[in-house]
């Protein structure tokens, strides 16, 4: 049986807003694309979570959280950065590489 996937309200926004700005700063159709990148890098969760490496500011945060870095082309833009609980895979944020790193008031 496969682990559900959810999206944090916080994970939801993020991707609404980078599609926003591939539209406006790319065109319609890479936001369209990136967006399709995206949900399949979170559809891919469920086979491959447990692989994924511990994010940077593991330390920092106190909780382990896991992220998949996916993108448009050859190299990755964004990471999906998530927790695995027990029964789910919960989604906490996605965001462009060149980000700052996370910290607790991120959540």
């Amino acid at each position: 049986m496969s682990v559900p996937v959810y999206l944090t309200d916080r994970a939801f926004q993020d991707v609404d807003g980078a599609c926003d700005w591939w539209a406006r700063h790319r065109s319609a159709e890479q936001a369209w694309r990136w967006r399709e990148a995206c949900v399949k890098a979170i559809d891919s969760l469920p086979g491959l979570a447990a692989t994924c490496p511990v994010v940077s500011e593991r330390d920092e945060l106190g909780i382990e959280l896991r992220q998949l870095a996916f993108g448009l082309g050859r190299r990755p833009s964004h990471r999906v950065v998530f927790e695995i609980r027990p029964d789910i895979i919960l989604v906490m944020r996605v965001q462009h590489l060149a980000q700052r790193e996370l910290s607790i008031d991120d959540f």
